[in-house]
C-alpha cells in the first residue's frame, strides 16, 4: 500500500507519515521499484497504535519507547499523564472563570478589561493586606463582577479579607448568590462554611433564604449554625431546632440564645421554644454544663411561663443548675417589678 492510500485510510497526513519514517517510529516494510514507500498491513496497524497513544497525550518519543521497549510498563506514564491533564484542565478552568468574570463586567473598552484583570491579579496576591485593599479600594471606583467576588470569598482563608469580600458582596445587590449557592453544596466543608456565611450577609437577595434553609440540614455544625443565626434574625421559626441545638452543643450558644429570645417575641413561637429548651433540660444525656447553658437561654425568652420554669429549676437536684436558675429568677423579678407586685397581691 503506497503512502497516499495509507494517508486516506488512516487519516494521517503524508507529511506526518514521512515524519514517522524519519523518526523510525513507523518505517514502511518495503519500497517499490520506483523507490516509493510501500506499507504492509502490519505497518498500518502500527500507525493506528501510534495514533491511539498520541490521543492519550503521549509524545512521539514516549510512543517510540512504549512500542519498542519490552520492559516498558505503562502505569507510571499513565499516572503522569493523568496528573498533567488535571493540571492543564485546572489552568483552563481558571482561564474560563477569568473570561466569564470579564464578560460579566460588560466592559465598554479595553481599559475596563485591563482594570478587571488587574483586580484579579491583586486578589491572587500572597499578601492578605493587598487582597483586602483591592476589594475595598475598587468597590466604588470600578464595578466589580459579583461572580468574581463570590469566587474569591469561597477560597479566602484570611478573616479580614473574607470580611471585606462579604461586605462587597452585600453591596453588590445579590448578583453573586448563584455562585455562593454552588459553593454551599461543595464537598469541601471549608468552602461550604464560607459560602453560607456570605449568603447570611445578603438576607434580601433572591435565593438566599432557600439556600440558608437547605444549609440547616448540613452535616457540619458550623454551617448549620451560620444558617440558623441568619434565618432566626429574619424571624424564620424553622431555625428554632438548630438554634436550640447550638445551645446544647455550646456552639455560639450566647448568640443562639439571643436569637431565640427575639423569636420568642412572637407568641406563636414562644411556647415552642420554651418547650424545646425544657425538653433538652430533661434529656438524660444533658450534663451539668449543658443544662446551665439551657437555663441561661431560658432567661432570654419572653412569656410568663419562663419564670415558673426557672423557679422550679431553682430547686433542681444539680446544685449548680439550681444556683444559676435562682439567680436568674432574681434577675427577671428585678427586670419587671410590677409583675412581682401583682403576684404578691
Amino acid at each position: 500500500m503506497l503512502i497516499g492510500e495509507v494517508a486516506r485510510r488512516s487519516g494521517v497526513s503524508t507529511r506526518m507519515l514521512r515524519h514517522y519514517d524519519a523518526l523510525g517510529l513507523v518505517r514502511p516494510t518495503g519500497r517499490t521499484v520506483g523507490g516509493y514507500r510501500e506499507y504492509s498491513a502490519e505497518d498500518v496497524r502500527r500507525i493506528f497504535h501510534v495514533e491511539s497513544l498520541r490521543s492519550l497525550g503521549l509524545s512521539l518519543k514516549q510512543i517510540g519507547r512504549a512500542l519498542e521497549d519490552p520492559a516498558f510498563t505503562p502505569s507510571a506514564l499513565i499516572s503522569d499523564l493523568v496528573r498533567w491533564t488535571e493540571d492543564r484542565l485546572a489552568r483552563e478552568r481558571e482561564l474560563l472563570e477569568r473570561l466569564r468574570a470579564i464578560d460579566a463586567s460588560a466592559p465598554t473598552d479595553w481599559q475596563g478589561v485591563l482594570r478587571i484583570v488587574a483586580l484579579m491579579r491583586e486578589l491572587d496576591s500572597t499578601s492578605a493586606a493587598r487582597r483586602q485593599q483591592a476589594v475595598l479600594a475598587r468597590s466604588e471606583e470600578v464595578p466589580v463582577p459579583a461572580e468574581l467576588l463570590a469566587g474569591a470569598a469561597l477560597t479566602e482563608s484570611d478573616p479580614h479579607v473574607a470580611g471585606a469580600l462579604r461586605w462587597a458582596l452585600a453591596r453588590a445587590g445579590g448578583d453573586g448568590v448563584a455562585a455562593l449557592v454552588a459553593g454551599a453544596r461543595s464537598e469541601d466543608v471549608a468552602v461550604r462554611r464560607r459560602a453560607v456565611l456570605a449568603i447570611a450577609g445578603m438576607p434580601g437577595a433572591p435565593g438566599a433564604a432557600a439556600a440558608l434553609a437547605d444549609a440547616l440540614g448540613d452535616p457540619d455544625t458550623t454551617v448549620r449554625g451560620h444558617a440558623a443565626l441568619a434565618l432566626g434574625r429574619q424571624g424564620v421559626a424553622g431555625a428554632v431546632p438548630a438554634l436550640v441545638g447550638m445551645v446544647v452543643e455550646g456552639s455560639h450558644d450566647v448568640d443562639a440564645a439571643e436569637v431565640l429570645g427575639t423569636l420568642s417575641q412572637d407568641p406563636g413561637c414562644a411556647d415552642r421554644i420554651t418547650t424545646a429548651l425544657v425538653d433538652e433540660l430533661a434529656a438524660p444525656t444533658a450534663d451539668s454544663a449543658t443544662r446551665i447553658r439551657l437555663v441561661q437561654a431560658l432567661v432570654e425568652l419572653a412569656g410568663s411561663t419562663v419564670r415558673e420554669v426557672l423557679r422550679q429549676l431553682a430547686h433542681d437536684d444539680d446544685h449548680a443548675v439550681a444556683r444559676v436558675a435562682s439567680a436568674l429568677v432574681g434577675v427577671l423579678e428585678r427586670r419587671s417589678p410590677g409583675d412581682r407586685a401583682d403576684e404578691d397581691a
